[in-house]
């Protein structure tokens, strides 16, 4: 078993590092810096040599050679083959484990057809050309396998001793389904291109309420072969994104609140908790206020997508275990 925690804890960081650097990927411009998959330009690694990249070039006469691009795109490819290698071992690992619980005997081979389903998703972010759909979806899939390997991990622990109040094992559900719901709407924002489609705060163009459009906005499929490479969406649709993004905030930052106060009024491990709400809630708010602020730097951004996967496990934690305990 010990050895299982070890290599699940080492999973679990190499995962949150594949989200990171996704994101960092995919917020430099670079998710189209190798125009095929798995390779690039048809090599394991980056064309170099000046035959290479011509031959490159001719045969994908659309997208010349960016090296920096292409290689970021390639480390991340790597990290995440890394990753999936990874969790098949701990799935088979998880067959010799001694008098395993129901979650150490299933959750390994569900994070399995998770992974082969992210490389699926993978693939078709450079074939549908940066589809959104596609992209928030492989966003989404990064976090669930990271949420996933870190219930697995927690699992291996005793669980709790202290008894659950089902109020605020609701509550603590409510804030986990909430804070999802604004992962997807931040996503969205991402990979429509929409991220500095309010410029102001906290205002909106100058308004507190823009003009919206909901029905271009959130159409989810604009059809195939549309190359999605700094969005297709007119300014009123990435607003209607945008601004949706800061409705989802202002929710998320009230849900927290109201959880926080819950947990502070809990004794022990549960009180910490509501500290740690706080903290990682008031992280992302100054980071994202302040990608608005200064024009959605790079090192910002990531961050904020980073941010998002450690308030992720914050509530996946906390929730893992409120269920270990009874409830009364």
């Amino acid at each position: 078993m010990l050895w299982f925690r070890r290599l699940n804890l080492a999973t679990l960081a190499l995962c949150f590092t594949v989200i990171v650097f996704g994101a960092y990927v995919r917020l430099s411009d670079a998710g189209l810096g190798c125009p095929d998959w798995p390779g690039c330009y048809g090599h394991v690694g980056i064309p170099d040599a000046a035959h290479e990249v011509l031959t490159a070039e001719q045969a994908y006469p659309e997208r010349p050679v960016e090296a920096p691009k292409a290689w970021k795109e390639m480390i991340h490819r790597y990290l995440a083959s890394t990753l999936g290698l990874l969790i098949v071992v701990l799935a088979f690992l998880s067959t010799r484990l001694k008098s395993p619980t129901r979650t150490l005997r299933v959750l390994p081979w569900v994070l399995v057809g998770l992974v082969m389903f992210q490389g699926a998703l993978g693939m078709w972010t450079v074939t549908l050309l940066l589809k959104p759909l596609v992209v928030t979806g492989h966003l989404l899939g990064g976090l669930t396998t990271f949420s996933l390997l870190l219930w697995l991990w927690l699992s291996t622990r005793a669980p709790a001793a202290v008894d659950a109040p089902r109020p605020l094992l609701r509550l603590a559900t409510f804030a986990l389904v909430i804070l999802a719901i604004q992962i997807f709407l931040g996503g969205w924002t991402s990979t429509n291109y929409a991220a500095l489609a309010c410029p102001d705060l906290p205002t909106c163009h100058g308004v507190m309420v823009p003009e919206t459009d909901y029905a271009t906005a959130y159409k989810l499929w604009h059809g195939l072969g549309i190359n999605y490479e700094y969005g297709i969406l007119d300014n009123r649709a990435r607003v209607t994104i945008h601004w949706t993004h800061r409705i989802g905030a202002a929710v998320v930052t009230v849900t927290m609140l109201l959880l926080a106060v819950a947990l502070l009024r809990q004794p022990g491990l549960r009180r910490r908790f509501g500290y740690a709400v706080l903290a990682v809630l008031a992280l992302q708010v100054v980071i994202g206020i302040a990608t608005v602020w200064y024009q959605l730097p790079l090192l910002l951004a990531t961050a904020h997508n980073g941010g998002a996967a450690l308030f992720l496990a914050c509530l996946v934690a906390l929730n893992q275990r409120l269920r270990s305990a009874p409830t009364i």
